[in-house]
């Protein structure tokens, strides 16, 4: 099923034109946002939610998109789309708007807008027991040629590039640095990395995306009483580090044990994300009673 033109349909009749303008020049944004089943609750927890739609309204703004919907009725139409599916399992929920017009011409204004909603089933996205990688060859875009603190439909045709090289390298991931040759982010997902005991991650200027996983990541990093720092990290601190994972609404917190060939560490799930993982999981679920606002019940 799928949420579009105001209402739940079944996701084949919400269709558009192969001369959609943002099918031919990337001119949309997109969220991603899960859902996680409680089956102890009998219940389907939506994980930030808010937070998600309240970036997805920055990214319209970014792409010169009017969303005619707010986040309290973006909020609802997903809770009864999920209802609609009835769901009993994880969910990826997929918000995407775009630029919808038939027409050939570079430009943003004057074009007409569309948003839709539609979710699917979804486990673990990447292995979170460990992942190998590798730095990409692909320069992540910066904030000054597509702005990278947007999720928009285009630049990840970016990450789209790096991950495949990784893949057909042998590799389950990419590692993107910026222009200045400091590392920005994975394909798609935030990176962290720990050495000597601190938590270290790049800056929101390294041309990431300001990740909504990353900030809870944080948050329940600097709650265990584990020390946090944004700073630039360079390439070789990810071969010395004593552990390195990615983050994000897909990656959820996934180790990584193996960067170009070196191993990262003991090779295997560190201490920290260890941690990091349990109480996340346990979050995500419903079962924090330190942090109930983070997530919103699907059924009443």
């Amino acid at each position: 099923m799928a949420f579009f033109h105001g209402r739940i349909m079944p996701l084949a009749e919400a269709q558009v034109s192969v001369a959609t303008h943002a099918l031919q020049y990337g001119t949309g944004c997109f969220e991603g946002i899960r859902a996680y089943w409680n089956e102890g609750r009998q219940n389907l927890y939506l994980l930030k939610a808010a937070e998600h739609y309240e970036r997805f309204e920055d990214s319209c703004r970014m792409i010169r998109i009017t969303c005619p919907y707010s986040v309290e009725h973006l909020l609802e139409a997903t809770r009864a789309l999920l209802k609609t599916g009835g769901f009993r399992q994880d969910v990826y929920i997929r918000p995407v708007a775009f630029k919808a017009s038939q027409v050939i011409k570079l430009t943003l204004r004057d074009l007409r807008d569309d948003v839709a909603i539609y979710a699917v089933p979804m486990g673990n996205y990447i292995d979170v027991d460990g992942l190998r990688a590798m730095v990409s060859a692909w320069v992540r875009v910066s904030d000054n040629a597509i702005p990278a603190r947007s999720k928009l439909t285009g630049s990840y045709v970016n990450m789209a590039l790096a991950s495949d090289d990784a893949h057909e390298k042998g590799y389950d991931e990419a590692i993107l640095l910026g222009a200045d040759g400091h590392v920005s982010e994975g394909a798609g997902s935030n990176l962290f990395m720990v050495r000597r005991g601190t938590l270290i991650t790049p800056p929101v200027t390294a041309d990431i995306l300001e990740g909504i996983t990353r900030s809870i990541v944080m948050e329940l990093a600097k709650e265990k009483g584990i020390p946090v720092a944004e700073r630039p990290i360079d390439r070789t601190e990810l071969y010395l580090a004593d552990e390195v994972f990615l983050t994000g609404t897909g990656a959820q917190i996934a180790p990584i044990t193996e960067i170009d060939g070196r191993m990262i560490g003991s090779g295997c799930r560190g201490p920290v994300v260890e941690r990091l993982q349990d109480v996340f999981f346990q979050t995500v679920r419903g079962d924090n009673p330190d942090h109930q606002d983070w997530v919103m019940p699907v059924y009443d």
